[in-house]
């Protein structure tokens, strides 16, 4: 072990090199801590408890299994607090703070004197903010998900959060629930701590991240209020230490290889939309891109072998039960990078030579029986896209695939509110809805791609139309919809041209999405667009100045990797 460990790690500068660890240590010793657990190594735990967070509720006793784990391997853990994003609670959304929380964590990571880490996150943004994190810091990481939430009931059927919270919102919306009902269900949908129930962005990060190699194996998707998750937990700490003597650095781990990796699970589980701008994001850390052909080329070689919601059956407590990530990987070995390693130093093909006692095919499908032969997600292209969009074909309706449709459109989020319910809006089932101004730099990107069916095609029994925006959507939302069209209409995209009337052609078997507008036409509105100014000052002002668009995950420009292309909403600065 390195001479410099634990508290004579990153010494504050004081000019007297001794006199720093003297100070240190007399102040160490203020906290209670002996003189022998001063000479230990430093585990550090980046815990995330917030009233506002209720994904976090279980954080204390995880911290306590964590610190259990170290103390029990021979070295001192010391937890510290970081910004905590609490996806329902924020405004104007959490992803607009996703990078505030890496900031916050690869900074407190390296000024502070640990010798290895463990990050415990679990709502949506927080595990990517956290791999964000670890990846530029770059020191021995674990990370530690907080778990899924157990199902609720209602009726004779069980309920998560929040697919099923969409649904018995759009039956409210079209009469088929009354108030009444729909109070009762409210209290009923999220019914234990931990975070969504179902395959959304939460749970589809916590097996990426478990992909990668970042987490222990088989500790995904284990539910937050179950005995495992503690003893997972406590694993961890013990991991952490061992990583002294056997460091792994998540450089090592992180790789091309595990990244590819990780997007073929994305498609396999049918994982949410947002996984692609986050595992961008962490890639993106360590100078790792994954364009949109080989996207395209990945999701059309992997099946979809695991029937959750939104798009299939079951929920994550059935995922754990059915054999978890681990069957999932046995049964894609064929297509997965077996030399890639994980924090434990061993390598995925290590891993999986370990034989599985049981596996639910009712939920984890074999791979010649899939769910789908093709992956969830397709990226498209096309004029009204130059650098891409995407599209969750799992989660849409087959029918409308192959769809041309007269636009309507919404200018802004207020706009959406003000109109979407209006009796008099001029909208069929065969047009196609656009928003506007609803990414990185106008908005912050929200999850505002789940277009409300308008309540009038509602109260017809319409439950699906194509919808197109520069958003996000939730990973527990279905529907056919395109998202993350880049450039985003406040960066100049052809997103901000588009009129009420215009043709737009969506087409899945092409991998297309087409404004039917000829080229001169769409010059001559571009040159009349004017581009919005950012805020002037504060986070908020920084985040609409050097966000990149969604291909780049919207991490901000100066924190990439600098051998990663950087774009952003003006201009795209060439490779390094």
């Amino acid at each position: 072990m390195a001479e410099d460990h634990g508290f004579k790690r990153g010494l504050t500068n004081y000019g007297d090199r001794d006199f720093a660890v003297y100070l240190r240590r007399s102040f160490a010793r203020s906290m209670g801590l002996s003189r022998e657990m001063l000479d230990k190594p430093v585990i550090g735990i980046a815990m995330t408890p917030s009233g506002f967070n209720n994904c976090h509720r279980t954080m204390p006793e995880l911290v306590e299994a964590v610190s259990r784990g170290v103390l029990a391997a021979g070295a001192l853990p010391r937890a510290f607090p970081t910004t905590s994003l609490g996806e329902v609670f924020l405004n104007p959304t959490s992803m607009v703070y996703r990078n505030l929380m890496a900031m916050d964590t690869e900074e407190m990571v390296r000024a502070q004197p640990m010798d290895a880490v463990v990050l415990i996150g679990g709502c949506d943004k927080t595990v990517p903010a956290q791999l964000m994190g670890a990846a530029s810091a770059n020191i021995p990481a674990i990370q530690l998900v907080t778990g899924p939430m157990s199902t609720g009931h209602h009726r004779g059927e069980r309920l998560g959060a929040c697919t099923d919270c969409r649904r018995f919102w759009g039956k409210f919306r079209a009469g088929e629930v009354d108030q009444e009902e729909i109070d009762i269900v409210e209290g009923r949908l999220a019914a234990t701590a931990g975070t969504c129930a179902v395959m959304g962005t939460a749970s589809t990060m916590a097996i990426i991240a478990e992909v990668l190699g970042m987490s222990l194996p088989g500790t995904a998707a284990i539910p937050a209020v179950h005995a495992d998750r503690l003893v997972g937990a406590e694993a961890s700490g013990t991991a952490a230490v061992r990583m002294l003597t056997h460091p792994v650095l998540p450089s090592e781990i992180i790789t091309q290889k595990s990244v590819e990796n990780a997007m073929r699970v994305l498609m396999a589980v049918s994982g949410s939309t947002n996984a692609v701008i986050h595992l961008a994001a962490v890639a993106g850390r360590r100078g790792i891109r994954i364009g949109d052909d080989q996207l395209n080329a990945i999701s059309d070689e992997t099946p979809v072998l695991v029937d959750l919601k939104p798009v299939g059956k079951g929920y994550l407590e059935d995922f754990h039960a059915a054999g978890g990530v681990g069957a999932l990987l046995r049964e894609l070995k064929p297509l997965l990078h077996l030399d890639t390693v994980d924090v434990l130093g061993q390598t995925l093909e290590e891993r999986l030579e370990e034989p599985l006692d049981w596996v639910d095919r009712n939920v984890i499908r074999a791979f010649n029986d899939p769910v789908s032969p093709q992956g969830g997600l397709i990226a498209l292209s096309g004029n009204i896209a130059p650098q891409g969009a995407i599209f969750k074909r799992a989660a849409a309706t087959e029918s409308l695939f192959e769809t041309e449709g007269r636009a309507v459109v919404f200018e802004s989020l207020e706009d959406l509110s003000q109109r979407i319910d209006n009796t008099d809006l001029d909208i069929t089932e065969d047009d196609i809805m656009v928003l506007k101004n609803a990414g990185p730099i106008a908005s912050g990107m929200p999850e505002a791609g789940y277009l409300p069916i308008p309540k009038k095609l509602a109260k017809q029994g319409v439950k699906d139309i194509v919808r197109i925006s520069d958003a996000r959507m939730s990973g527990t939302a279905f529907g056919s919809i395109v998202l993350h069209i880049a450039p985003e209409t406040a960066a100049g995209g052809p997103l901000a041209i588009v009129e009420n009337g215009d043709r737009i052609r969506l087409s899945v078997s092409e991998k297309r999405i087409e404004l039917l507008v000829d080229d001169a036409e769409i010059a001559r509105r571009l040159e009349a667009h004017a581009k919005p100014a950012p805020p002037p000052r504060g986070y908020r002002g920084l985040y609409a100045r050097s966000v990149t668009q969604a291909p780049e995950g919207c991490d901000f420009d100066f924190l990439q990797h600098e051998s990663t292309a950087r774009w952003t909403g003006l201009t795209r600065e060439d490779e390094t």
